[in-house]
């Protein structure tokens, strides 16, 4: 038999979903793939109930057209700016389909493409399967700022275009305004693009607040703003995402959308699009219940003594394991789960870099959940006494 494509020789399965499955064997507390354990809006389900009864086929390939307009309205509400829904917006099968097609919309075979470290992991695996180099610019913990000079250097060696998680996944981290600043200078100096995901836009915490890039001087048309309705609606299963951007680069990406997936589902764009139209209160709410989750889950862990850095926004704390000795957070990871019944995900999974004493842990879950989590930690020194 000839040999399978060469693209996925650089990278495994994703290390999320593995944990996920190392979970389930054992019974632990699943606090590495971050998705809820509580039910989406009522408003949502009720619709979705209603949408069962109306016909099951494809709707326009770029979304449909009462979600696309109700997605414009929300988003130029927050972002800043007018949004024709007609003209600027793909919808697609989640933020993973959109970030690769943003990605197929922008690189040829052998562009670089400038990535921050530690990733979201299918960040490199969207440059290589669209035949891109990624090159790494790392953030540096604990507060995982990044040298201009080190970024600036990506460009200088033909970056095409810049992925910039915002809020970040994994380190919680919300990027300044001046950072942003800085990075638009150097996209627009090396004309370049910036692919943006910011699906937890909604999840920023105090003092923190969340600039969109697209918003600022000359980064409008060079913009590529994915997301998703997964974290702001809990709704990770509908697989319901969206590419926002100027017509010229929407007129390709509509190209790359139809021939990967041909259109998102149909009645859940139906059921979603509620939520679209939910009023300011709505997010307020869902700021205040994270913000609990954080404190009782941040709480916890102080009282275990197990140190972390603590996030500015979005589900995630980045756990430092340094005390208990292992050579590969992965190990760590499978023992934790086994042994301690805590499922997370092993830290090198998300960097470039080589580090090996970080695990990512989430509290999107119950507060009954999470103190379970905690009561099993609680005894995570007992179990790896050396």
């Amino acid at each position: 038999m000839k040999a399978l494509s060469k693209r996925t020789a650089n990278f495994t399965d994703s290390v999320i979903r593995r944990m996920t499955r190392i979970s389930q064997k054992y019974g632990a507390v699943n606090l590495s793939q971050g998705f809820p354990d509580f039910s989406p809006p009522r408003e949502l389900l009720d619709r979705l109930a209603e949408a069962s009864s109306l016909p099951h086929q494809y709707s326009i390939t770029w979304g449909a057209q009462n979600f696309r307009e109700a997605l414009a309205e929300k988003q130029s509400r927050y972002m800043g700016f007018a949004i024709d829904p007609n003209l600027e917006i793909v919808v697609t099968c989640g933020s993973t389909e959109a970030m690769m097609c943003a990605m197929l919309t922008v690189c040829n075979p052998g562009d670089k493409v400038a990535v921050f470290s530690p990733f979201y992991e299918n960040y490199g695996a969207d440059a290589i399967l669209s035949g891109a180099e990624p090159v790494y610019v790392p953030l540096r913990p604990p507060v995982f700022d990044f040298d201009p000079g080190e970024l600036e250097s990506a460009f200088r060696q033909g970056a095409k275009a810049l992925i910039l998680c915002n809020p970040s996944n994994p380190t919680g981290k919300v990027f300044k305004r001046e950072e942003l600043e800085l990075i638009a200078r150097l996209a627009i100096q090396y004309d370049a693009y910036v692919i943006t995901d910011e699906v937890y836009e909604h999840i920023v915490y105090a003092p923190y607040v969340h600039t969109y890039i697209a918003a600022l001087p000359g980064m409008r048309e060079r913009t590529i703003s994915c997301s998703s309705l997964s974290k702001t609606y809990s709704i990770t299963g509908w697989r319901l995402g969206y590419i926002i951007a100027s017509p010229e680069i929407i007129d390709t990406a509509r190209k790359v959308h139809d021939f990967l997936t041909v259109g998102a589902a149909a009645p859940l764009q139906e059921a979603a699009s509620v939520g679209l139209k939910f009023p300011q209160g709505y997010y307020d709410a869902l700021l205040e219940t994270y913000t609990a989750k954080r404190d009782l889950f941040l709480d916890g862990l102080r009282r275990i003594g197990l140190p972390f850095t603590e996030p500015q926004a979005a589900y995630y704390v980045l756990l430092d394991i340094s005390e208990f000795g292992y050579e590969s957070d992965l190990d760590f990871c499978e023992d934790l789960a086994e042994k301690v019944g805590v499922g997370a995900v092993p830290g090198s999974s998300f960097f470039r870099e080589p580090v090996n004493h970080l695990i990512r842990l989430h509290f999107a879950k119950a507060e009954t959940t999470l103190t379970e989590a905690l009561n099993r930690l609680q005894g995570i020194r007992n179990v790896f006494a050396r």
